[in-house]
């Protein structure tokens, strides 16, 4: 029994650092409607650790980081710069991301073909390995976690209002492009460590699930915020007790007690149904 106790400590405290930075990143996901960003910017940090695998990099090395973020960073800059204004927008931002995403994908494949080990890559880039992270990889995650969490807490005021109320950021006369990309940025340094811990599918469910229960219930943003990262820290532990309980694959089993939170949590809202006022969010954002 200690053994396997000793054996949950890592994946649990990678699930708890992974809940309190994307619990929060989701909030403004889910506010910006950019709901597939994170696939799109983890699919560019693979591409750019399979392109370190051609100059026989290792992906898990300083510099096969640096690949990683050079990538992930140009997909931030790419966000960035092709915003439009809400009221001139042609083009959902949407279609943008996807399109980042299919030719990051179709790109990653090729050049994993010229690679010996780039299809193993992809794969882990998918599944992750949580169950058998190590104390280092933890405390590299904690580190890049509270530098992007300190980098948006001091800017917090300019990131919620563009998230919540962009209309009112515009009329401030606010540089978009730039705070934009200042946010993929930051958000793109906290996937590129985080997909090798736990893969494409769990943070994506990380990042999304808990916020959009939290947008259920409410808009203004401490409650938001608390709302999801309960929701993060609770479900993914409850979820990796059962995976060891029942031997059964971690990060599946994660993501799926997610789903079955998102099931429970929209039961709840359709009985108790809760007045959410529009200028619920702004307040929140104004407060911050």
């Amino acid at each position: 029994m200690s053994d396997t106790l000793q054996l949950m400590v890592g994946p649990f405290v990678a699930c708890m650092a992974l809940a309190a930075m994307m619990a929060y990143l989701g909030i403004h996901i889910i506010a910006r409607e950019v709901i597939f960003v994170d696939l799109s910017l983890a699919q560019m940090a693979a591409l750019g650790s399979t392109s370190a695998l051609l100059f026989e990099v290792a992906p898990d090395s300083a510099l096969g980081y640096a690949f990683s973020l050079s990538f992930t960073t140009l997909g931030a800059f790419i966000f960035a710069m092709t915003r439009t204004r809400s009221e001139i927008r042609r083009v959902p931002q949407e279609a943008i991301i996807g399109i980042v995403f299919v030719v990051a994908s179709a790109a990653a494949i090729l050049v994993a073909t010229r690679s010996p080990t780039g299809a193993e890559q992809i794969k882990d880039v998918l599944v992750g390995s949580i169950l058998w992270v190590t104390a280092g990889t933890i405390a590299k995650l904690a580190l890049v976690f509270l530098a992007v969490g300190v980098f948006h807490w001091i800017l917090r005021r300019r990131f919620f209002t563009i998230s919540l109320d962009e209309r009112a950021a515009e009329q401030q006369g606010w540089n978009m492009k730039l705070w934009d990309f200042l946010f993929y940025a930051s958000f793109g340094l906290a996937i590129t460590m985080a997909v090798p811990v736990a893969g494409v599918l769990l943070v994506f469910t990380f990042l999304v699930v808990p916020a959009v229960i939290a947008f259920l219930f409410t808009r203004k943003v401490s409650l938001l915020l608390a709302i999801s990262w309960g929701v993060a820290a609770v479900t993914s532990a409850a979820g990796l007790v059962i995976s060891f309980q029942f031997d059964l694959p971690t990060g599946p089993l994660i993501v799926c007690a997610f789903g079955l939170a998102l099931l429970i949590a929209g039961v709840i809202c359709r009985r108790c149904p809760v007045p959410r006022a529009a200028s619920e969010a702004h307040q929140g954002a104004g407060s911050g």
